[in-house]
């Protein structure tokens, strides 16, 4: 079963290999030192917010809990790494019976966090939770950078659509995983195909500029757009002159025309005169969608403008430079062995600069304040207070290997729009700070 399952069934390939030799070798050494079964547990954390960020955004749970079910090692698999001579015998015959049996906790997808927040929280022996590392790593990074930028860009365009279109800008499977971390942060639609089939998010698309120079004119490209796709579709006017263009397009598809589309010049102006134009040809409910090459900031410099929609690419599936969030996977407590009796001790790496980290198995609690608005993430190894105890933060996502947490994708968006909704309004300004609360931790 994977997260599609909610949707459509897509078959997912073995994620044992999405990984780095070390985890496979540092297992060898533990199998033959005889540690590799201590219990342990791994968190998943940042240690910094991206320059100028104030929040970010948790995003890939989904997927993540997909790759843990579907990491295994098929006969393929381990003749590669036995013809490569990665491991030894012993190590591939543990390999060859892996399935994580373990806990996981995280923060729920869609939920806001801070520098030091434990977002997920992996517990079993030493060796199959160190396997995990790399490829939970990759999900969380790529996932979270992307809801984070379409989460600014959500709160930049003040309710107006958001149509997520960077397949072509990006690798074809993280266009995917793009989308569904977009409509996490707040996009209503994708253009890829493969998004809306894989996670049922909306998708949307009418006519580039191909199809306009196809016909021997613009109005027979209207005319064929509209003959088939309908009087609600939506005209892309800037091919050659915009003002010419509106015009025929009023005239082939009428005032019911559903939108008109403009993806160059200064979008700001052109607009303002596009409305106007539609507005006096009497196509007063005629939307206008605007593209290129769009960041929160330009989404914001339109604020004042008569935009009904924004599409955005590269930017997006970028992280509008910020394309990972720079999370790590630490082991931060471990027992002496496999017996649940054994207490476990925090560990942690000690070192100069700012590769510190804090050992121990943690929770995690948003304070509030008076007026019910987040005022410190507050983080803790030991019992939780009183005050705090239903302002937890993990839930439960694995029970002895087993998924115990799918939801819809569409909880995951909600519950970002509610958590953003709860943070200080500075939270929503663009201009670059500190995270808008501070970690504490007790």
């Amino acid at each position: 079963m994977n997260s599609a399952d909610l949707g459509r069934r897509v078959g997912v390939p073995s994620t044992a290999l999405f990984t780095d030799q070390y985890e496979l070798t540092m297992v060898q050494a533990a199998l033959k030192a005889g540690t590799a079964d201590r219990r342990s547990v791994f968190e998943a954390f940042t240690r910094r917010l991206p320059e100028g960020r104030r929040y970010g955004v948790v995003a890939g749970i989904g997927r993540v809990l997909d790759a843990v079910e579907n990491f295994h090692f098929d006969d393929e698999m381990l003749a590669f790494l036995r013809d490569q001579d990665v491991v030894d015998g012993p190590t591939l015959d543990y390999l060859a019976d892996y399935r994580f049996s373990g806990d996981i906790w995280g923060y729920p997808e869609g939920e806001v966090y801070f520098p030091g927040s434990p977002i997920l929280r992996v517990e079993g022996s030493f060796a199959e939770c160190v396997l995990l590392e790399t490829v939970i790593l990759s999900v969380l990074n790529h996932d979270s950078a992307i809801a984070a930028a379409a989460s600014r860009m959500s709160s930049a365009a003040g309710g107006r659509g958001l149509i997520e279109m960077g397949a072509r800008r990006t690798h074809e499977l993280s266009a995917v995983a793009s989308a569904r971390a977009a409509y996490i942060g707040g996009f209503d639609t994708t253009s890829d195909l493969a998004a809306g089939f894989r996670y049922n998010i909306p998708t949307v698309g009418t006519s580039a500029h191909a199809f306009t120079l196809l016909h021997d004119s613009e109005r027979d490209a209207f005319r064929a757009q509209v003959d088939s796709l309908g009087r609600d579709t939506t005209l892309l006017v800037d091919t050659y002159d915009v003002t010419a263009a509106v015009r025929t397009a009023v005239e082939v598809a009428g005032t019911g025309l559903g939108a008109v589309r403009i993806d160059s010049g200064d979008l700001l102006l052109v607009a303002h005169r596009v409305r106007q134009q539609l507005d006096e040809l009497g196509a007063t409910d005629t939307k206008i969608v605007v593209t290129s090459d769009l960041d929160e900031y330009a989404i914001a410099s339109l604020a004042a403008a008569p935009v009904d929609a924004y599409g955005v690419g590269t930017q997006l599936v970028t992280g509008s430079g910020q394309p990972t969030c720079s999370m790590v996977y630490k082991l931060v407590a471990r027992a002496a062995s496999a017996d649940p009796a054994d207490p476990l001790r925090p560990v942690a790496k000690k070192s100069l600069g700012a590769k510190t980290s804090i050992g121990g198995r943690k929770w995690a609690a948003r304070r509030l304040d008076g007026d019910g608005v987040a005022e410190a993430e507050v983080i803790g190894t030991g019992p939780v207070p009183p005050e705090l105890a239903g302002r937890q933060l993990l839930v439960e996502l694995v029970r002895a290997g087993e998924v115990v947490a799918r939801e819809p994708l569409d909880a995951a968006r909600e519950r970002h729009i509610a958590s953003r909704a709860g943070l200080p309004m500075s939270a929503m300004q663009l201009s670059r700070g500190e995270p808008v609360i501070p970690t504490e931790y007790v």
